[in-house]
């Protein structure tokens, strides 16, 4: 078997479980619209939920179809430095008043709470296969 259907392998058999994973953070995130649990769950919840389940999503992570455009250029780390570049833009334009909403430095710990860890796992497995294991950091 050659490398590459080795890694289409590896990304076939995890991609159930990042579709589960997707629906969890999915669920979890939209839950805090409906349900109170208290001022962390509606203040920082869905900021730690909304990026992850989209890195998934733009990932392609949960799919069998991985060799396209749009899965090359979603490379682990495009993906990640993309996904904090606009998380941070979000709440620069907050602090700066650009929009009506509420600044809190608090939420910068959570948009990288859940995306670091699941970046650095996306990356582990995505890089498992190659034999040079710097192929597709970026």
């Amino acid at each position: 078997m050659n490398d590459l259907q080795n890694i289409k392998n590896r990304h076939d058999y995890f991609a159930p479980f990042w579709a589960a994973g997707l629906i969890i953070l999915c669920g979890t995130g939209l839950a805090t619209t409906w349900i109170d649990l208290g001022a962390f769950w509606r203040g920082h919840v869905l900021n730690m939920t909304g990026p992850a389940w989209n890195y998934i999503l733009f990932r392609g992570l949960f799919t069998s179809k991985t060799e396209n455009f749009w899965t090359r250029f979603f490379s682990p780390g495009r993906t990640f430095i993309i996904f904090i570049a606009v998380c941070f833009g979000i709440e620069g334009a907050q602090y700066f008043n650009l929009y009506e909403s509420t600044f809190d430095p608090w939420d910068f710990l959570a948009y990288i709470s859940i995306l670091t860890p699941l970046f650095l796992l996306d990356l582990y497995l995505s890089m498992a296969g190659y034999p040079d294991n710097s192929a597709r950091i970026t």
